[in-house]
């Protein structure tokens, strides 16, 4: 056995000793919170590293066919009787750069889609450890081919890679936490720390990528993340000990597993279906924005006769500098940050108006997206911006807590299947977004785009006043397993009055007056 320094003792005793620790219901929770935070700010960080790195670099291994533009040849006889042929002014035009950067940024998205739906019915059936760990395995491997990658076809094949591994990773890590935070003002402030950590590897995944590239080269900033994903798949394999846990949820009197309800059938619940669509609309304003504006700004700085958003941002901010193209989402991301805090604080006070919260923050989203087109410089730019994300904390940060309060209340306490749904929702934004921005900037401008956001996210938002209801439901509990299917005598009730629990009843006048005082 090993000696370690400065604690004197053997490395037997401080493995027993972490595992002792580890072992303890508080801190398992915490180990948890830690491991899914850092999993998401990974998933993130991987999302948002390649932006800066990847156009340049496919440039440099001259991954498209290019061809020179606007130029014109002049041309100029010697002294000695000779013919000189010199090529004036021009730009070299990469062709179809802009379509496979899109594909390339998009397929990550795309097969997390289709991925999220077996990854949910897996997560059910087995539990959380072990596909957070696949995820995390799957990711690392992505980012190593990423990181080694010399064409553009392994790049994309290590973007969809990685969605893949997202899929797990992102659907386990929320679900887990669900699981183990079962006090609603508990799950909302766990859930709103992991929110902390999406923005923050947002937030700090672009410098990050371009300072590593400057200095040592496209490899450095992948590895470095692939090494990490390492470290979080150990943690959870040694610290969470995912053998040592049951598979999935249990009946607390039988000890029978209890089988998680199918996703098609979460879809169907009105509740749960208005949530995912709150989710997609609360992405659609920067899935949206982000293509039109951070692209195609300093495009526009450099190319000055583009149409859409381009020529809008040439006109209305002629002479912007190349460094505050980036820095328009810096800001932002703080208010995020804020808008989860003061979002979770509001919760505890108000835990049953959550529905009212993400209202709020989707109709602040889409004014925002309104006021977008008349500001005249990047300065003010910043304000509708940090408006949006703000919006979004409030929706993000209400929504997922009321998600594992609607499966505890309406179905069966096993959450992968509507954290896959969630994570369908941020997909299918970030997926079909662009593409869709794209098209409509080109068609009918920057200024039709926002319009369109506006429409959207403002005229969602009375939909979610059907929430209010969510919180009149009695959380289903044990009960006596009754057939094969794992559904409890409660859960009996619930199919022969529709798939709905009854409500409870409200107080009569005579209970109120025999009520003793206090």
């Amino acid at each position: 056995m090993v000696n370690i320094p400065l604690l004197n003792r053997d490395s037997a005793w401080v493995r027993s000793w972490i595992e002792q620790k580890a072992s303890q219901p508080h801190m398992q929770k915490r180990l948890v919170l830690v491991v899914v935070s850092v999993a998401l700010l990974l998933d993130n960080m991987l999302y948002m590293v390649i932006v800066p790195i990847i156009p340049k670099y496919l440039r440099d291994i001259h991954a498209y066919e290019v061809e020179y533009v606007g130029y014109h040849n002049e041309t100029r006889r010697l002294a000695n009787g000779s013919i000189v042929v010199k090529m004036i002014g021009g730009q070299i035009d990469y062709l179809d750069e802009e379509i496979e950067l899109g594909w390339l940024f998009a397929s990550k998205a795309l097969l997390q889609i289709f991925v999220n739906p077996f990854s949910g019915f897996i997560i059910d059936r087995i539990g959380y450890e072990l596909p957070i760990i696949i995820g995390l395995i799957v990711m690392f491997s992505s980012t190593a081919i990423f990181a080694l990658g010399r064409s553009y076809g392994v790049l994309f094949f290590a973007r969809s890679l990685q969605g893949f591994g997202s899929a797990f990773a992102d659907t386990s890590g929320l679900a887990m936490i669900a699981d183990r935070f079962t006090e609603e003002s508990e799950r909302s402030a766990a859930l709103g720390i992991a929110l902390a950590f999406i923005s923050f590897g947002s937030l700090v995944a672009p410098p990050f990528g371009s300072v590593l590239y400057s200095l040592a080269g496209k490899s450095v900033p992948f590895l470095i993340l692939s090494l990490v994903c390492l470290v979080d798949a150990f943690m959870v394999f040694w610290v969470i000990q995912p053998k040592a846990r049951a598979p999935t949820a249990r009946n607390p009197e039988t000890g029978e597993r209890l089988q998680g309800t199918p996703m098609w059938r979460l879809f169907m619940d009105p509740f749960i279906a208005v949530c995912s669509g709150a989710l997609v609309m609360a992405n659609i304003s920067l899935s949206f924005l982000e293509p039109t504006i951070t692209t195609s700004v300093k495009i526009c700085i450099h190319r000055l006769a583009n149409a859409g958003s381009l020529r809008w941002m040439a006109e209305a901010m002629p002479g912007t500098p190349d460094w505050q193209v980036g820095m328009i989402w810096f800001p932002p991301f703080f208010h995020h940050v804020l808008g989860v805090y003061i979002t979770v604080r509001l919760l505890r006070r108000f835990p049953q108006q959550s529905w009212l919260f993400a209202a709020i923050g989707l109709a602040m989203e889409g004014f925002s997206c309104l006021a977008i087109p008349f500001v005249q410089s990047v300065g003010a730019l910043v304000i509708p911006l940090s408006t949006i994300c703000f919006g979004m904390a409030l929706i993000d940060t209400s929504l997922l807590p009321l998600l594992g309060n609607l499966v505890d209340t309406r179905h069966v306490s096993v959450y992968g299947s509507v954290y896959a749904i969630a994570d369908i929702s941020y997909s299918l934004a970030y997926a079909f977004g662009p593409i869709i921005a794209g098209g409509v900037v080109n068609t009918m401008g920057f200024l039709a785009l926002n319009i369109i956001i506006c429409l959207l996210n403002v005229g969602y938002t009375p939909l979610l006043g059907m929430l209010r209801k969510a919180y009149s439901y009695q959380q289903i509990e044990g009960g006596t397993q009754i057939g094969a299917g794992g559904a409890t005598q409660q859960q009996a009730v619930l199919l022969k009055n529709g798939g709905e629990p009854e409500r409870p009843p409200p107080p009569s006048k005579l209970s109120a007056v025999t009520q003793p005082a206090h």
